[in-house]
C-alpha cells in the first residue's frame, strides 16, 4: 500500500521550495494521491530552456520501496525520452531506485537528464541517431518541440478560450479544462480531444 503520509510530506517539501527549484508536484485529482502531475523547468543553456515540462507520475502500491512510474505528458525531443509515449529511460526509475529517494530527487534527475542526454542508451533510437549524426538538427528540433509543446502560450485566457471554442468545444467545458491544466492550451486541447 502506498505510504500516503510520506507522499503528503513529499508534496509539501517539493512545493515549498518551488521558487528555488521550479519543480512542482500536485495530485491529478483531490481524491487520488497515487496519481500525480509533476512540472519541471527546462534547464538553462539547453534547447529545453524556457519550457515547462509536465510529467505524469503513478505511484505503485509498493512506493517508496518501488520506483514511481514517470512519463512525460509534454512532448519532448530527447534521446532518452520516447517522442511517442513520453517514456523515460533513467536508471533511478528502474533498478537503481532506493526508498531514500523522493519524488523531488526523481524529478531533479529527470531534469538533469534533459541537460545530459545519453544517446548510447536511448529510449528513442531515431532521436539518438539524430543526436549522434546531426547534432545541429537535433538542437533545432529539440528547441522547436520545446517552443511548440512546453511553452505556455502568451495568449490571455480569453484568447485561449476563444481559440478552443472556435474548434467546436463548449465554452464552459473549455474554461474548466483550461483551469484544470493551469491554462496550458496544448494540454487543454489534448484533454478535450481525448475526453
Amino acid at each position: 500500500m502506498v505510504d500516503f503520509a510520506r507522499v503528503q510530506k513529499e508534496l509539501h517539501e517539493c512545493n515549498r521550495d518551488f521558487e528555488v527549484s521550479g519543480i512542482k508536484v500536485m495530485p491529478k485529482s483531490d481524491a487520488n494521491l497515487a496519481h500525480l502531475l509533476g512540472t519541471i523547468p527546462g534547464p538553462l543553456g539547453t534547447p529545453y530552456e524556457g519550457g515547462s515540462f509536465k510529467i505524469d507520475i503513478n505511484l505503485p502500491d509498493g512506493y517508496p520501496f518501488e520506483p514511481p512510474k514517470m512519463q512525460f505528458a509534454t512532448k519532448v525531443w530527447h534521446p532518452n525520452i520516447s517522442s511517442q509515449s513520453g517514456a523515460i529511460c533513467l536508471d533511478i526509475l528502474k533498478d537503481q531506485w532506493s526508498p531514500a529517494l523522493t519524488l523531488k530527487t526523481a524529478l531533479l534527475s529527470v531534469q538533469a537528464l534533459l541537460s545530459a542526454p545519453e544517446p548510447d542508451d536511448p529510449q528513442d533510437a531515431v532521436v539518438a541517431q539524430q543526436y549522434l549524426r546531426d547534432y545541429p538538427t537535433f538542437m533545432g528540433t529539440a528547441r522547436y518541440w520545446t517552443e511548440a509543446f512546453a511553452m505556455t502560450s502568451s495568449l490571455g485566457v480569453e484568447d485561449k478560450v476563444l481559440k478552443l471554442v472556435e474548434m467546436g468545444f463548449p465554452d464552459a467545458l473549455v474554461r474548466s479544462t483550461l483551469a484544470s491544466v493551469d491554462g496550458d492550451e496544448n494540454m487543454a486541447l489534448e484533454k478535450l480531444c481525448s475526453g
